[in-house]
């Protein structure tokens, strides 16, 4: 709940309206008498901060001193005098500040997070040419998936970030195997396919990904929904959601473009392969929802 408010700040533009609306309705007609209603305006200045921190600071300061104003002659003192509207101004407008300051610290860290996420990424694409941008692709695929899916805003923020990293773990891998031209040999394959776990013991130690699922898009983004996948041949549902829609989106991506040893792809090929594995290697689900993306205006996708 706290994250959700924290990563989407209608929410609480949304809660300080029914708190306001609740606390003048609450004093004009049911606790008349009861003063001990104040912490309900206390709640107001806190979640005005939060949702309008990024609004001009007139509009905070507006709705602090209406929110004072309100409690100010709805909850009587006896000592109500301008002195102590002033007090309640200035307690009520260090409330709102600092939740607004809370908040803004907040989406700044959440910036640098995204920004040191786009840093790795581009410093794995650096090392392939012909796998440049993606990464970018694919978090731009998995996203557009997701909404589709009606997700939710903050899940669809960690599949984007998940998307740039799905990859990360091949900077462990030799070049000479990730740039090879040719076939791959069975110990060549092998190396690659610890790419996923290289990267979960990378980035681990991060909290923030660990929390957000971010982990599980990089460990799990190769596991198959027949179950045939690695690195943990995990089946169906038993596969993290985010790693799903990954594994669609990274397929897509790598099928569109131009590799060292193939052309790219021509978009109904992929469309009907990826089609084909409904049910074997993806969730037939999220195909569906794929594939939503490409229909024509009235043509379904069968």
């Amino acid at each position: 709940m706290i994250n959700k408010l924290l990563s989407n700040p209608k929410y609480s533009r949304y809660i300080f309206f029914i708190f306001l609306a609740f606390s003048i309705s609450a004093n004009s007609f049911i606790f008349i008498k009861q003063g001990n209603t104040y912490i309900l305006y206390i709640f107001c200045a806190f979640f005005l901060g939060i949702g309008f921190y990024n609004s001009p600071k007139w509009v905070i300061y507006f709705f602090t001193f209406f929110i004072v104003l309100c409690r100010f002659y709805l909850i009587p003192e006896t000592s109500a005098d301008f002195v102590t509207f002033l007090i309640f101004l200035l307690t009520y407008f260090l409330i709102s500040i600092t939740s607004a300051a809370l908040m803004t610290n907040m989406q700044k860290v959440a910036e640098e997070n995204i920004e040191l996420t786009k840093a790795l990424s581009n410093a794995l694409d650096s090392r392939d040419t012909y796998t440049l941008h993606h990464s970018e692709n694919v978090a731009k695929h998995a996203l557009r998936i997701a909404e589709k899916m009606n997700l939710a805003p903050s899940l669809c923020q960690t599949i984007h970030l998940g998307g740039l990293l799905h990859d990360i773990g091949k900077i462990g891998i030799p070049e000479h195997i990730l740039l090879k031209a040719g076939k791959l040999t069975t110990e060549e394959y092998e190396c690659i396919k610890s790419h996923p776990i290289i990267g979960y013991e990378m980035i681990k130690h991060v909290k923030r990904y660990k929390l957000s699922g971010i982990l599980d898009i990089v460990l799990y983004h190769h596991e198959r929904y027949d179950g045939k996948g690695y690195p943990k041949g995990l089946k169906g549902e038993d596969i993290p959601l985010v790693a799903r829609i990954i594994a669609v989106a990274d397929t897509f991506d790598a099928m569109s473009s131009q590799r060292i040893y193939r052309e790219a792809i021509d978009l109904d090929t992929i469309l009907c392969e990826i089609k084909r594995n409904k049910g074997k290697q993806f969730d037939p689900d999220i195909v569906n929802a794929f594939l939503s993306l490409f229909e024509k205006k009235g043509e379904p996708n069968g």
